[in-house]
């Protein structure tokens, strides 16, 4: 579904990410981690449209998307979150979602973009009252209005940005079961950058490893775990007991 190539992006004469390989294939989770300043987020901001590529290929489905706008890459099906969710205040908790909608639906459809807002946010728990105000929501609340406004664009690759930060322990295992079902109902390839590793390792299909824009480490979560180059990187905490809790039912 997505190959990445390549991939290269310097901010002068500082390079956030090195020649940069990976694949993923369809319906599968595919988490993305490594220490802060890793380059994370800038991959995440080159494969949704935020940053060009200095150099390398990105390709969805077959066609290059690299240096499109945006708003093409949303509508060629690739959809995100944000890791600090950002509501308009103004809007209703609903509008935001249909504001979403129009992008995903490639039209001007109100009705299309309303009816893509209502699976949205039935699917992630929230009210569908198209009166009711962001005002209130808490750290779960407003994680799950983010992965609203994505689904509502109806994407086909999902690039979920630390969708357990500030959440409690209880919070964070709904919201990774979450991301599972999203996988398994709706048969949405992921993409998941976390620092909480314990939580990611027991969901993801597979892992890999940033450490100072370079790919460190690639596979299955406990062999991942187990690398001596992973272990070092996260020298002070326990890599490997990542994977010791069993998956969840």
């Amino acid at each position: 579904m997505l190959t990445v190539s390549g991939l290269v992006k310097r901010f002068g004469g500082f390079t956030a990410v090195n020649n940069v390989s990976f694949e993923v294939e369809q319906g599968e989770i595919l988490g993305l981690i490594g220490p802060n300043g890793s380059g994370k987020s800038t991959i995440f901001n080159m494969l949704s449209g935020t940053l060009t590529p200095s150099a390398g290929s990105i390709s969805f489905e077959g066609a290059e998307i690299a240096g499109l706008a945006p708003h093409n890459i949303i509508n060629r099906g690739v959809g995100r979150t944000f890791q600090i969710p950002r509501p308009f205040h103004r809007l209703s908790m609903f509008d935001n979602v249909v504001l979403a909608g129009f992008y995903g639906q490639g039209s001007h459809s109100r009705a299309k973009a309303e009816q893509a807002a209502e699976r949205a946010l039935a699917m992630v728990g929230l009210s569908t009252d198209r009166q009711m105000s962001v005002e209130g929501l808490g750290a779960a609340g407003l994680k799950k209005l983010e992965l609203a406004k994505a689904l509502a664009t109806a994407p086909r690759l999902l690039l979920a940005d630390e969708s357990l930060g500030g959440l409690d322990e209880s919070e964070m295992d709904q919201a990774a079961e979450m991301l599972r079902t999203i996988r398994d109902e709706l048969g949405i390839t992921i993409i998941w950058v976390e620092h909480i590793m314990g939580v990611l390792m027991r969901v993801v299909d597979r892992v890999m490893v940033l450490d100072h824009g370079e790919k460190i480490a690639e596979g299955l979560p406990g062999a991942v775990a187990a690398d001596p180059r992973v272990i070092e990187v996260y020298l002070g905490t326990d890599a490997a007991a990542a994977v010791t809790t069993p998956l969840r039912a």
